[in-house]
């Protein structure tokens, strides 16, 4: 019996030792996930399967936490990092502003941190450099600067191809390599709601989507393609680029059907190809390509409804928008370049009070009175008639995110 009780002693004893052992080892393990600085991601160097050219790469900027803005528990072995939403944008000529101006409603209202990839001809870098630095106290976002790069071989056609610089965007997957999911936006863009909610439709692609991307037209009557076009397009009034959000991963990996060869092509081997085929019969340029390249393959496309894309073609003819109608507007686009005119003053007013607005919260909150007075002045455009839809969405969004205490993360 005696025997018996040593054994349990010394059993019990080794058991503390290690238990002790344990503990100690963890108390000086460093923190994984501790609070730190803001990260700098690199910018990534273009290399071009076709033309042997090669894009250098851009300045890098930081304005941002790193991954944890919380501290972790000491003894947590493993914290799961908060993963940045990617967004991208490609700015020319007089487009800083406009620029800006979109950028600042996306890091206004969204939740998660941003990483910001922003490809500008190089007589803009320090521009951009210098506001986006400026912001640095926001502690939501970082930046990676590029410049514009195509293949050296028939790269003046692509810079020239419809607006300037605009084709760059079909590069994005060969040129960010590392970066999994994007948003690809125009500059004329503007958040009404958190990018976080666009960002949450990836979950929703099934096995064999690999971008999304709103429809051209709601009401075929007006539609551009399915009156002008003189190539294929996706669905019965083709689809608008200018909000794009993509699984690149998944368009690295594509092999896609086209009508240039019976083999299927992967994205890079595509592009010029295609350009070749159809550039005597294209009018709004990477757009059309990719309307060429859904036709083909439209099991590859997500279609989001048009609040997420709202233009002036929603509301200038009369309201063809029920989404926005219902919920009011997501996201406002505005082109034909109704931001810096007086055709729509509704889609005007909306881009000065954001630009005009602070980080402040309060300016934030004090923004809805004095835009609905603007608003109120539009009522005599068609537009106008409606503008309870362009405030709709963006009431709620600054309710959300400063009239109630901040959601956990």
């Amino acid at each position: 019996m005696r025997r018996y009780l040593r054994i349990v002693v010394l059993c019990l004893a080794c058991g503390f030792c290690s238990l002790l052992y344990a503990f100690s080892q963890l108390a000086a393990a460093p923190e994984e996930g501790a609070g730190g600085g803001g990260g700098k991601p690199q910018a990534a160097a273009a290399s071009w399967l076709a033309g042997g050219g090669r894009g250098g790469a851009g300045g890098v900027g930081s304005a941002g936490p790193a991954a944890h803005p919380g501290r972790s528990d000491r003894y947590s072995l493993k914290v799961q990092p908060i993963q940045r939403m990617h967004l991208a944008v490609v700015a020319c000529g007089e487009r800083l502003e406009e620029t800006i101006t979109m950028l600042k409603s996306a890091i206004i209202f969204s939740i998660r941190p941003l990483q910001f990839h922003i490809f500008a001809e190089d007589q803009l870098h320090d521009s951009f450099k210098g506001i986006l630095d400026s912001w640095s106290f926001l502690q939501t976002f970082n930046y990676s600067l590029y410049p514009i790069t195509f293949p050296s071989e028939n790269a003046l056609e692509w810079k020239k191809l419809f607006k300037p610089c605009a084709s760059q965007r079909l590069f994005l997957p060969l040129i960010l390599k590392e970066v999994d999911s994007l948003l690809y936006v125009d500059t004329d863009i503007l958040f009404l709601r958190p990018v976080d909610d666009i960002w949450s439709l990836l979950k929703k692609f099934n096995s064999t989507q690999i971008a999304a991307m709103a429809p051209e037209h709601e009401e075929p009557r007006i539609g551009w393609y399915n009156r002008f076009a003189r190539h294929p397009y996706y669905g019965k009034t083709g689809v608008n680029s200018g909000v794009m959000l993509m699984n690149m991963t998944r368009m690295r990996r594509k092999y896609f059907k086209n009508d240039m060869t019976t083999v299927r092509l992967r994205w890079g081997d595509m592009l010029m190809p295609l350009l070749k085929k159809y550039k005597l019969n294209i009018t709004w340029g990477d757009q059309d390509l990719l309307n060429i390249i859904f036709f083909h393959n439209p099991e590859s496309l997500f279609v989001f409804p048009c609040q997420w894309n709202y233009r002036p073609d929603h509301c200038i003819y009369g309201s063809n928008c029920q989404e926005a109608e219902e919920e009011g507007i997501f996201i406002l686009h505005g082109n034909r370049g109704v931001y810096h005119d007086d055709k729509q003053p509704a889609f005007r007013a909306i881009y000065e009070a954001l630009r005009n607005c602070s980080f402040k919260d309060d300016n934030i909150r004090s923004l809805l009175k004095p835009l609905e007075l603007e608003l109120q002045k539009t009522v005599h455009t068609y537009c106008g008639k409606i503008y309870k839809i362009f405030i709709k969405q963006l009431t709620k969004s600054i309710q959300d995110r400063y009239d109630r205490p901040p959601k956990e993360r």
